[in-house]
Parts: structure tokens; sequence; C-alpha cells
């Protein structure tokens, strides 16, 4: 077991979900999909013990350290995309000067003066690791850059980049491609794929086709509850399953029909 919830929600007096059994398989993806308002962000924020806004009666257990990366990216305006990549570590207390990027002249970018540790020993080589992540997210030319001067869908990307460089075993991702267009986001879903190849996932989209590209179980959540869906076959190891696959097309077809339904 890695993630498990038993249980039933409301918001107010009115129902959000009918009682669900849901637990994740360990080293796969599960995608979590349902049109909006109907409580998967909910189930994916109690997995992740945050606060959802909903009254919840049942049982939510984990046993991995989890990471998140939400719809909106949460960026520090302040920070570059260097620094917003690595915060997590670095106010965890390891070495500022392992991954803090060196402007033009050596002057160096730090608005979070004095909360990482001086003393602490650096992992191996998170420099290195950071930067392959952000040329992996297609923003090496822009490691620089505040978040004002990126794009909706660059901010996203930098967002991925931070929850991968986490490096958890049990990664949540709250539909975390939806602000990019169609290329960029089946770009971002072969990339998350790979780098997150062995770890536990739980992907919530609304999005039928990145259910049946990415998921190893594909799970719907409508107003009656909780069903599970056919997967368009095998996933292939460390890769998305391709985008015109007919198996895939099928899959997608009848999915949005579930949800139409």
């Amino acid at each position: 077991m890695t993630a498990q919830v038993r249980g039933q929600a409301w918001v107010e007096q009115a129902p959000l979900f009918a009682p669900i059994d849901l637990t994740l398989a360990p080293d796969s993806w599960t995608c979590l999909l349902g049109p909006s308002g109907v409580g998967k962000s909910t189930i994916l924020r109690l997995i992740a013990g945050l606060e959802t806004g909903a009254r919840f009666q049942g049982e939510v257990n984990r046993d991995q350290p989890v990471a998140l990366m939400a719809q909106d990216p949460g960026l520090i305006p302040w920070l570059d995309v260097t620094g917003n990549v690595t915060l997590g570590a670095r106010l965890r207390g390891t070495s500022r000067a392992s991954f803090v990027p060196k402007y033009p002249g050596g002057r160096e970018a730090d608005p979070v003066e004095g909360s990482a540790s001086r003393g602490a020993e650096p992992p191996s080589d998170p420099a290195a690791r950071a930067a392959h992540l952000i040329e992996a997210v297609g923003l090496a030319d822009r490691s620089h850059h505040l978040p004002a001067r990126l794009s909706g869908g660059q901010r996203q990307r930098v967002a991925l980049a931070r929850t991968l460089f986490e490096d958890r075993p049990l990664v949540l991702l709250d539909e975390p491609f939806s602000a990019l267009d169609a290329r960029t986001r089946a770009q971002m879903q072969d990339l998350s794929a790979r780098l997150l190849d062995g770890r536990t996932v739980l992907l919530v989209t609304h999005d039928p086709a990145e259910a049946a590209r990415l998921g190893d179980r594909i799970l719907l959540l409508r107003e009656d509850g909780l069903s599970e869906w056919p997967v368009p076959g095998p996933r292939p190891k460390g890769a998305a399953r391709p985008y015109d696959a007919p198996e895939v097309l099928q899959s997608q077809a009848g999915l949005m029909r579930g949800m139409m339904a």
C-alpha cells in the first residue's frame, strides 16, 4: 500500500462524491479522470494531507513521502527559474552554494537570504541535476529569468521541474499540463512518463486523451461514485502511449462518453 482513501465527502450539506475505496498501485500511474467539481482534487489533497474545504468522513493512509504539483505553479516571484526549482532543498538546509546561479560579474541571486544552512553538506551535484531538469523542460536559456518574464506554460514547466527535483517516491499531479498548448502538453506527458518511471503517480485530469496516454490504471469519478475503466493495452516502460495509436483514440472516445453519461 502506498496511499489509500476510503470514505465520502460533502461541501456544506451537499455530497461531493459518493463513498469511494481508492488504493494507488505502487510504481505505476493512476489517472483519476472526471468533469470539474466532482472532487478529484479533493481526493488528491486528502492524500497529500492538505486542507480541502470539504467535510470528509473516512480514512486516509499513506506510507511514502509525497511531492505535489498543483494547477497553480506557485512560483516565488523574486526567485529565478533555478531558485524556484531548488527552493525545497534549500529550505531544508542544503548548502546554498551548491546550486545558486552566478550572474554576470559573479553576483549571486539570493532573495531567500539566510533560509539555507551554510554548513550543510550538499547532495551529489544538485546543480547538475537542476540544470538537467531545467533543460529537459525546455527552459535552459531562461534559467536566470524571474517568473514575471515567463509565459503561463513556461511557469508550469518550472513547477514540473521542481516536482521532479524533489525526487519523491509518490507524486501527485493536479492537472499540471492543462495550461500548455497541445504540442507542448504532449511533450510534457512524454517527459513526465520518462522521468517519473518507477514512482507511484496519481494524475488528476479532465482530459481523456491524457488519461489514455499515461494511465496504467484509469479511474473515472462522477457524482455517482468511482469506476475503473480498461486501459488501451500495456504502456511502454518509461514512455507515454502514442497519441495517435488506434487503441488510444478508441480509449479516449470511450472515456469521453463515460464523462458525458
